[in-house]
Parts: C-alpha cells; structure tokens; sequence
C-alpha cells in the first residue's frame, strides 16, 4: 500500500507541476504577446503608455497599459504570481522525490565523482542558490544595462555552469539541475524582483507619491528573460526522458544549441507581435542546430570510449548480450526486482527473456550503447567491453 500511495504522490506532485506550468506559460506568453502589441494612439487616458483590441471566446476586450501606474489605485488589482510560485514548488517537489530520494541511482554517479546522498542534495540546492545570485548581479551590473550584452553574458554563464554541472552529478542529474536552476531563475525574478517592485508602485500611489520608474523597467527586462528561457526549460523537462539528449558526451553543448533555438524561435514570435517583418532567417538557423544536436548524440557517452557499432559480417552471438543485461540490467529490469529499494520494474520494463529482450532492442541502443545512461549513475559496474558486445549484437541487427 506505501507503495502505491508513494507512486500516486509523484503523479500528483507531477500533474500538479504541468498545470501550473501551463497556466504560467501561458500567462507569460499572453502578456508578452499584449506588450508588443500595444499602440500609441491619441485619446488615451493620461499617463497611458498604448492600448490593444482583441476578441476571444465571442467578446471583445480593450487593453490598455501604464507604463509606471495609473493616476490612481483601481478598485480592484489581480495579480499573477501563483502560477509561477506553484510550478516552481511543485518541480522542488519533484526533484526532492525524484532525484534527492533517489540519489543514488538518478543524481550520484560515482565515475564522475564519488559523492554521499547528503552531499549530493546539498550541492544541488547550493548550485541553485549560487546560480541565481550570479544571474541576478549580471542583470544588475554594468553588462545589465545592454541587452546584447547581458544576453551574451547570460548564455555563456548557463552553458559554463551546465559543463560544470557534467562534473559533479550523473548525466541525468546534471541535466536535471540546469532545468532546475533554469526554473529558479525565472520563479525568482517573478517573487524577488517583479512582484517586489509591483508592491513599491502600489505603495508609492497609495502614499500620493511619484513611483520610481526604475521598478517597471527591471519587471520588463526579467519578463522578457522569462519569455525567452521558457521553450529551453520546457525542452530540459521533455529530454531528460531520451538518453541521447542528456547522456552523450556533448549534453551541455546540445543545451546551448536548445537555448539558442528557444531565443530565435521567441525572436520569431515576438516580433511578428510587434508588427516587424517576419524573420523568416531564424527558422533556418534553429533547423541547423536542430542537425549539430542529432550529430553531437550520436558522439559516445558522457564518458569512457566510444563505443562503436561492429558493422556485418562481425556479429555477436545473441546469447552473450543477454548475459550482459541479465548481469547488469535485469535485477531491475525484472518482475520482481532484487535491486534493494527497486520494487517494481523502472518505466514497467522487463528484461527476463530473449523475446523481451529482443522486442527492447532499439531502448537498449539509445540507453546503453549510444550514450550511458544505463545502468543510471552505472551502479552495475557494467564495463565498456560488455557495451561493446551489445553493440555488436546490435550492429546485427542493423541497429
């Protein structure tokens, strides 16, 4: 009964984590889209900086925007933080059932380095704290206060503390902890910079003051950064599922690519927003990383040699590879798993018969042959000859 109470916690946690995430997305991409939309036409009210027209659901709705605030407090002010606060608690929900009680198979790999769960969980948590205090004081230094400059700095900062993250925790786990930090980034600068300086203007108005300018311009600028991580931070959730994505040996340079794809594609939209040509340019740009991300997982492991496909007329036996997976893949990947905390088959696969294993040949290439994300953190101890024979049974089979 624990058991299932345990599995129905992370679907909840899990569901809850996309809901929110949607509404949260949603919201950002509604008002950035209503942002660059607005028009400067005569006959607005005072202090109003543009307005849109817009119909939805059979009614027509009148957006008007203030670029600091209204001349005075309107009756009633909604404001929207709950969707970022509730993905962001939900996904810390999620890494702590996932990743952080599961430590050892999903974060911790020992051959990249030897670390105790504890030290694992805290390195996670203090990556998270480190990454946003540096990316808050680039936004608030000299290099915030160009855009290109600070976009530069930014990328290289991610890309930089990805690699870093390859260095310390499994394939899976480093990959996970740049989405994580990627998420705090943005909850963060919705709860510590958005929402605080909103406060500031309201308190100044209500007060009969003048509100500081300063505060509208920071919430547009960590807004807009918001707009352009989401399609990455999104790709990091999807692709920690696909083994060629996070367990090759060039996972941090195929997140560069996936952060440059995000921006061009949100450059795409939010100028077709703003009414600018349409730069069409973009879309052949993303296409070309598309391609540089499927050559770079195709590159090896994250570590160790590569291994290569034996080509015909070299063949391995059929019988050596399943004794490679009843070895090492089989204590979990059974019916009744020996692996102690493992009760049940990961993802419901089983690996107990030629023919189960025959029909999973193609997952057994992706997970560990193609990249090392099999056995997770290797706790099998599985060696790289013994990939190689899978490889070579694979070859084959024209895989």
């Amino acid at each position: 009964m624990s058991l299932i109470l345990l599995d129905w916690t992370e679907l909840l946690i899990r569901w809850l984590h996309v809901v929110a995430g949607i509404a949260w997305i949603g919201s950002s991409f509604y008002f950035i889209h209503l942002d660059l939309s607005l028009k400067h036409r005569l006959g607005l009210p005072d202090k109003a900086f543009g307005d849109a027209w817009q119909v939805h659901g059979g009614g027509f709705y009148h957006m008007v925007k203030y670029l600091v605030a209204p001349a005075g407090m309107p009756d009633e002010l909604t404001w929207f933080k709950w969707e970022a606060y509730a993905t962001w608690l939900s996904g810390m929900a999620l890494l702590a059932v996932v990743y952080y009680f599961g430590s050892e198979l999903y974060l911790i790999d020992t051959h990249v380095l030897a670390l105790s769960a504890w030290q694992a969980i805290a390195i996670s948590l203090a990556g998270l704290v480190a990454g946003w205090v540096i990316y808050d004081g680039l936004c608030r230094s000299p290099l915030g206060n160009d855009v290109r400059t600070l976009l530069g700095a930014g990328f290289l900062f991610l890309v930089a503390t990805a690699y870093l993250f390859t260095k310390v925790f499994s394939t899976r786990g480093a990959f996970m902890e740049i989405g994580a930090l990627i998420g705090t980034m943005m909850v963060a600068n919705v709860a510590m910079v958005i929402i605080p300086g909103q406060r500031k203007v309201v308190a100044a108005l209500l007060a009969g003051e003048a509100p500081d300018p300063i505060h509208g311009a920071r919430g547009k600028q960590r807004s807009l950064h918001n707009n352009y991580l989401t399609l990455p931070v999104v790709f990091v959730m999807i692709g920690n599922h696909y083994p060629f994505v996070y367990a090759t040996r060039w996972s941090f340079v195929i997140l560069a690519l996936v952060i440059i794809i995000g921006v061009l594609l949100r450059h795409f939209y939010n100028s077709r927003h703003k009414g600018l040509p349409s730069p069409w340019w973009t879309w052949a740009v993303s296409a070309a990383c598309v391609v540089a991300a499927i050559f770079l997982s195709t590159q090896g492991p994250a570590y160790g040699a590569k291994v290569e496909l034996l080509a015909p007329p070299v063949k391995v036996a059929a019988d050596d590879a399943y004794n490679v997976i009843a070895g090492r893949c089989a204590m979990c990947h059974a019916a009744e798993p020996s692996w102690p905390g493992v009760h049940r088959p990961p993802k419901g696969i089983v690996m107990e018969t030629p023919e189960q294993i025959e029909r999973l040949a193609g997952k057994i290439a992706s997970a560990a042959v193609w990249s090392n994300a099999m056995p997770p953190g290797n706790v099998t101890e599985i060696e790289p000859a013994e990939r190689q024979v899978l490889a070579g049974w694979l070859a084959g089979k024209g895989l």
